[in-house]
Order: C-alpha cells, then sequence, then structure tokens
C-alpha cells in the first residue's frame, strides 16, 4: 500500500509551481552552458578563416614586392623567388580560409541538447498529467 500524501491541493500547487520554475530554470542553464561552447568552437574557426586571409594578404604585399622587383632589375632570379613564395603563401592562405569557411559552416549553434531536454520534459509532465 502507498504511503498517503496528506498535502492540501494548495500545498501541492506551490510545489509543482517551485519544482517547474526550477526546471525552466535547469533548462535556461543547460542551454546557455551549449550556447557558450558552440560559440566558442565557432570562434575557432573564424580564427582559422582570419589566419588564412591575413596570409592571402601578406601573399599579396610579397608578391607586389616580387614584380617591383622585377621590372626594377628585369633579371629573373631575384624576381622568381619572390614570386614563387608569394604564390606558395597564397595558396596555403586560400586553404586555410576555405578550411575555416568550410568548418564554420558545419558548425551548428542550435542549442539540441536543451531542446531535447526540454521536449523530455514535456512529454514527461503530460504523461504524469494524463
Amino acid at each position: 500500500m502507498p504511503p498517503q500524501d496528506n498535502r492540501s491541493l494548495a500545498d501541492l500547487v506551490a510545489e509543482l509551481s517551485r519544482e517547474t520554475g526550477q526546471l525552466v530554470r535547469k533548462e535556461v542553464e543547460l542551454a546557455t552552458t551549449e550556447m557558450t561552447g558552440k560559440v566558442r568552437q565557432a570562434g575557432g574557426h573564424v580564427a582559422t578563416a582570419a589566419t588564412g586571409g591575413a596570409l592571402i594578404h601578406a601573399g599579396l604585399l610579397v608578391l607586389l614586392a616580387a614584380i617591383v622587383i622585377g621590372l626594377a632589375q628585369l633579371g629573373v632570379t631575384p624576381w622568381l623567388s619572390a614570386a614563387i613564395v608569394a604564390l606558395a603563401t597564397m595558396g596555403i592562405g586560400y586553404m586555410l580560409v576555405n578550411k575555416g569557411v568550410t568548418a564554420l559552416r558545419a558548425t551548428s549553434v542550435t542549442p539540441t541538447r536543451a531542446i531535447e531536454s526540454v521536449k523530455e520534459d514535456v512529454r514527461w509532465t503530460t504523461k504524469q498529467g494524463a
């Protein structure tokens, strides 16, 4: 035989209200924690793309220097060396930008665990009310 609960309806409603408020606070805390982690991950991808952009810029500067040296000297060796360095730097930068942008597109900022937890809470609450 289950134990008898002698609390009044008002006490039960008050307890339900307190517990519901606590549940909502915990769900918001979970969503905040999950979103913080996802934003931090997206920030890392943005940093990779920015690094790639900086390398492309540096490569462009080296390429411009190569053109200047090439025109000034009209010699093959110094100009060719600078051009090779510039193109290689720009190629690496381009790859980093693409990698960062691709990873950023694949990053979801939706708090999926928090959403699933809220859905489970709704299912449980509905089940208990039936």
